[in-house]
């Protein structure tokens, strides 16, 4: 045995010695390309203006989450509909832009905004305003970061948090605002209430951050999504359509069996019509029309990440319950919820748990500060997207939830100006 592998080693070895002059600058070509795209996709990265917009709410929204789909929808501008190859490997701009809104609370307020690159500024202002005409959108004085220490946790404070992810396949619908919705007044939820109400209850050196990052997604996702609806529904995918040589067989066997019998072709060329729709319960009907549903509206790449922060000598852990459970409304047995990910939670087990939770921490207070686009998103489209980041409406009462109280106007048309 050790001498067939010795053989095998030294046939490897003679094959690099005959052709490392052809494998070393096909690696090199190989790694140097790898460096150049980091290069031109980081330069591209340095070369945009962000800015950090803050979003002051009216007085008195009666409107339901349906207008926040309409901005989120013309958040879809930002879609190029496919990358040209000096834009992908000379303009560095490997993926599409991506935008962060992010709703804040801490004792003295809660707090709604977004970045985004400022040739997008116009975009989301004009989208906000056509919804919200009554709304302020303004350039915020200074990044809410910058009330805490640049570098978490150290000796003064501490943090828990971790992304959240969708538990199912994207396909899957999680509880949007039309489960709260009721068609009387007095009765319809806002799904965000739960949300400011915990943020209503943070002492003084607490701060809740929660971040949703888009980026608008191409129709590839859709197309595995209707896998799966054809799949919950037993309709049989259609076999692969037949080549060239297999035509030519076919046609010679139906021209030989003419005489005798009627020609016969691949079933490809018949559409499938039978399905188990009658044999679905109503539950089943149910996740169906859900998937149906989302798959038929805009839909972006998406990352929710939320950080909690205060003082080690008053670290409230109950907060962190509160604010983690206001994610379990959205949760549906049926169909789907959001979840922690295991990989940036806050949490740790094994020989080294302290060492590996504080490095936990800090990589996801930096991806936080810095809006690091993660490794792993989910799909959510702009029904599900306004569930969560709404301005509240009128029902919504918490303490601490900051509106506007003076209506901005223009001036009369012709009021003088000598």
């Amino acid at each position: 045995m050790i001498e067939v592998l010795q053989g095998i080693l030294n046939s490897i070895l003679i094959v690099l010695s005959a052709t490392w002059w052809i494998l070393l600058p096909l690696a090199l070509i190989f790694v140097a390309w790898e460096f150049w795209i980091y290069y031109v996709y980081v330069n591209y990265l340095r070369s945009q203006k962000w800015v950090l917009l803050e979003a002051k709410i009216p007085q008195g929204i009666e409107k339901t989450p349906k207008a926040m789909e309409q901005v989120f929808a013309a958040c879809y501008g930002m879609y190029s509909f496919g990358l040209r190859f000096t834009e992908k490997y000379w303009d560095g701009k490997i993926k599409e832009d991506f935008m962060s809104f992010e709703l804040v609370g801490h004792s003295s307020g809660i707090h709604f905004y977004i970045r985004c690159i400022e040739g997008h500024r116009n975009l989301i202002e004009s989208a906000i305003y056509a919804q919200y005409p009554d709304a302020e959108i303004s350039l915020a004085t200074s990044d809410y970061m910058d009330m805490m220490p640049a570098t978490l946790p150290n000796k003064v404070y501490d943090i828990w948090g971790t992304d959240y992810h969708l538990i199912r396949e994207d396909a899957y619908p999680i509880r949007t605002h039309e489960y709260f919705e009721e068609s009387v007044p007095e009765k319809r939820l806002d799904p965000i209430a739960t949300v400011a109400e915990a943020m209503s209850r943070l002492k003084s050196d607490e701060a809740v951050w929660i971040q949703i990052l888009i980026r608008p997604t191409g129709p590839e996702w859709k197309k595995k999504g209707e896998v799966i609806r054809d799949k919950l529904i037993g309709r049989k995918a259609p076999p692969a359509p037949a080549g060239f040589v297999d035509g030519i067989i076919t046609f010679a066997k139906n021209l030989f069996n003419a005489p005798v019998k009627p020609p016969e072709w691949p079933e490809a060329m018949k559409p499938e019509k039978e399905t188990r729709m009658l044999a679905l319960t109503p539950g089943e009907k149910d996740v169906v029309e859900a998937v149906e549903t989302k798959l038929s509206k805009i839909a972006f790449e998406s990352n929710v990440r939320f950080l909690y922060i205060d003082k080690r000598k008053s670290f409230t852990r109950g907060n962190i319950a509160a604010i983690m459970s206001t994610f379990h409304q959205f949760t549906g047995q049926h169909i789907n919820g959001l979840r922690p990910n295991t990989n940036t939670i806050t949490i740790g087990r094994g020989l080294f748990k302290k060492q590996v939770v504080f490095l936990k921490k800090r990589q996801l207070f930096e991806a936080y500060r810095r809006r690091y686009w993660p490794r792993k998103v989910g799909i959510l489209n702009i029904e599900e997207l306004a569930t969560l980041y709404h301005f509240p409406s009128i029902v919504v009462e918490a303490p601490l939830l900051r509106r506007l109280g003076t209506k901005k106007g223009e001036p009369p048309a012709e009021l003088p100006v000598e």
